[in-house]
């Protein structure tokens, strides 16, 4: 647990408030888990300003098609989903498209370029918003507003919110040229104290701070980063995500974002697996506009393989012909494995495309709605 501060929290709200100005007419949906830092604002925000609270019955946070249905009846303006639930949310069908929104809110994973892409040519009246944080910063420390010309471009975390300050730094804790990627380091008033019990592992992670006052301290991110030349951050990954394969530095989410970029292909995560003794890439897929909520599918799933991997079906024993006829027609959205490889290999080196292809309905998500990696089925040989 992270013991974040109330001056830390206050000065996020203030800051969220300064860029969406909500009113008394606005109404934000609540309905992140209280376990999930993006909560505290969903509750507090609209508090502070006048604006209505929607709360989403329990248990259907990560229905897309009642979230659809809340927002029409209830007008709401603003709301916040994990990216990977916002695609679930574009595909959902619940009738007439809510036409009441005037924010939505990502954060908590990477926002790729087509899904921004879906959003804003599906709500054209809409502001979306990229933001980033670690909960060791009071929800988020960096914010960016997507444009419509962006396009399919993978879009940018933006630039530090009030009071915060970003440093992309070397191993050496020197400060990185733009353009260069470097390690992200946070300092400013959203720090947190540490971690609760933890005194070893917050002194490890929350470091003196070499560009403040004396006594400051910023927090190591352990995520990636660099500076454009228009002075916004790009996220570019985990440091910890960076994988080593054949002697090659490998880094995920550069796959996923080719991955995202192919006709029928919806959302993606692309995972370094263990499989028969030998460490592969595997790229799990959803065809675009297939799934509709989280969780691995249960109906047989007919995952899609390479030439160098033959992957058995997935299947369970409750299987129903409609089921196996409603999955059937989501594996028929993505593309063969050799067109998968012929397209990756345009953009991509040969040892950056993943070795097998697994189709699923759905993507399992978390609690918080975040991609459950340990619920990704493991291919055999």
């Amino acid at each position: 647990g992270a013991g974040n501060t109330h001056d830390a929290v206050v000065n996020r709200l203030v800051w969220m408030q300064d860029i969406l100005n909500l009113s008394e007419p606005d109404r934000v949906l609540q309905k992140t888990p209280f376990s999930f830092d993006v909560s505290v604002w969903e509750f507090f925000l609209p508090l502070f300003n006048g604006a209505g609270l929607v709360v989403v019955f329990p248990g259907e946070h990560k229905n897309p098609v009642y979230i659809r249905q809340l927002i029409g009846k209830t007008k709401v303006t603003t709301l916040h989903f994990v990216p990977s639930m916002l695609a679930a949310f574009l595909d959902a069908d619940a009738g007439e498209e809510p036409c009441s929104l005037r924010h939505i809110v990502t954060s908590g994973e990477a926002l790729s370029g087509s899904v921004q892409a879906r959003t804003l040519r599906a709500y054209r009246q809409t502001e979306l918003w990229n933001l980033y944080g670690p909960t060791e910063a009071a929800i988020d420390v960096t914010s960016w507003l997507c444009r419509e010309e962006d396009q399919d471009k993978t879009p940018p975390i933006g630039t530090p919110i009030s009071n915060t300050q970003i440093y992309i730094l070397d191993s050496s804790l020197a400060p990185l040229p733009i353009g260069s990627i470097g390690e992200l380091y946070i300092a400013g008033a959203g720090l947190a104290r540490g971690y609760l019990g933890r005194s070893g592992l917050t002194s490890e992670r929350f470091i003196a701070c070499p560009f403040g006052s004396r006594g400051s301290r910023m927090y190591r991110t352990g995520d990636l980063a660099r500076w454009r030349e228009d002075g916004n951050l790009e996220y570019v990954g985990r440091a910890d995500h960076q994988v080593k394969i054949r002697g090659f530095r490998i880094e995920l989410g550069e796959i996923e974002s080719a991955l995202s970029q192919i006709e029928g292909v919806g959302q993606v995560s692309v995972q370094a697996r263990e499989v028969a003794g030998e460490k592969r890439l595997v790229a799990y897929l959803v065809g675009r506009g297939s799934g509709s909520a989280s969780g691995v599918s249960r109906e047989t799933v007919s995952p899609v393989s390479s030439s160098t991997s033959l992957l058995p079906s997935f299947s369970s024993a409750s299987s129903s012909a409609s089921s196996s006829q409603s999955q059937s027609q989501s594996s028929s959205l993505v593309p063969t494995s050799s067109d998968l490889r012929a397209t990756l290999l345009k953009t991509l080196p040969d040892y950056m495309v993943p070795a097998s292809f697994v189709v699923l309905e759905k993507l399992p998500l978390t609690a918080n709605g975040k991609l459950d990696v340990r619920a990704l089925p493991l291919p055999e040989v």
